[in-house]
């Protein structure tokens, strides 16, 4: 029994003054908040799972790209890179093989052709010796012509070489002196290294050459010397720089026969002959 003005049992239908709702709403209202709250708990779970997958991809990413740094390379690449390393060098002996063989044949050429002027081979000579100073100095390269390819009109008879004997007569000079110089083979022995001397004048068979020549280069020779009498034919030399006739010394014991000259010096080009020197 319920005193008058009691309100303990309330009507179920009766609103909320605070929220305007009904007590069904607010339980219906409760259970959607409830399956919210799950929903984007599941959601942001989601979202951080997919977050770490990305970075997870970002790391096994970067470790291969380490790794492949320090990976050696697969047969077929090193293959490729075999190959192209020997193709490299192989162009490379091509390409100083056919500049060998360029030097070579200019060389072969240059020689031929000189051989075709000079008449002599070889066409040049170094020279090893102070003896033709100041006129000839070690180490230059002469170029040498064949006595009997030209004939100037003072040489003696045919040899084609002139004399610093006639030379003091008629004017003719090489290499700051009268007469020609020569090269020529000491007594004819070719195993000996020739001689770059001047020719400076003519004797003839059993004459004294002693009596001909100037006393100051005679040495030690007499005029009544039995080695003044010329054993054949031939030119008396000297070096420009030395004080003796070669006949007087040891240099030659006889007269240079004319087919003892190698040729006459023609052009001289200075310090080139040192690379022929070296390779003596």
């Amino acid at each position: 029994m319920t005193a008058p003005g009691d309100d303990s049992e309330s009507d179920p239908t009766s609103r909320n003054e605070d929220t305007g709702l009904s007590p069904a709403d607010q339980d219906d209202s409760a259970t959607e908040s409830a399956d919210i709250g799950p929903e984007r708990k599941h959601t942001a779970t989601e979202s951080t799972e997919r977050q770490e997958t990305q970075n997870d991809s970002v790391d096994i990413t970067e470790w291969h790209k380490q790794d492949d740094k320090h990976r050696p390379p697969a047969i077929g690449q090193r293959e490729q890179q075999s190959v192209t390393a020997d193709g490299e060098s192989g162009a490379t002996w091509k390409l100083f093989t056919r500049d060998l063989v360029t030097s070579v044949l200019a060389v072969l050429l240059l020689g031929a052709y000189l051989f075709a002027i000079s008449g002599v081979w070889p066409p040049m000579v170094a020279i090893e010796s102070g003896s033709m100073e100041p006129h000839m100095e070690i180490d230059d390269l002469v170029f040498l012509m064949d006595a009997d390819r030209f004939h100037p009109d003072e040489a003696h008879e045919e040899t084609g070489v002139v004399t610093a004997a006639v030379g003091n007569e008629t004017g003719y000079s090489s290499y700051g002196n009268s007469g020609d110089v020569i090269v020529f083979t000491p007594d004819g022995n070719g195993d000996t290294t020739p001689i770059i001397h001047r020719a400076m004048f003519w004797v003839g068979a059993g004459d004294n050459w002693c009596a001909q020549a100037n006393p100051e280069y005679l040495g030690s020779l007499d005029t009544d010397d039995k080695k003044c009498v010329a054993a054949n034919a031939g030119f008396i030399t000297k070096g420009d720089n030395n004080n003796r006739y070669d006949q007087a010394s040891i240099q030659a014991e006889n007269p240079v026969k004319p087919e003892w000259v190698v040729g006459t010096a023609e052009v001289r080009i200075p310090h080139l002959g040192w690379f022929r020197l070296q390779t003596q």
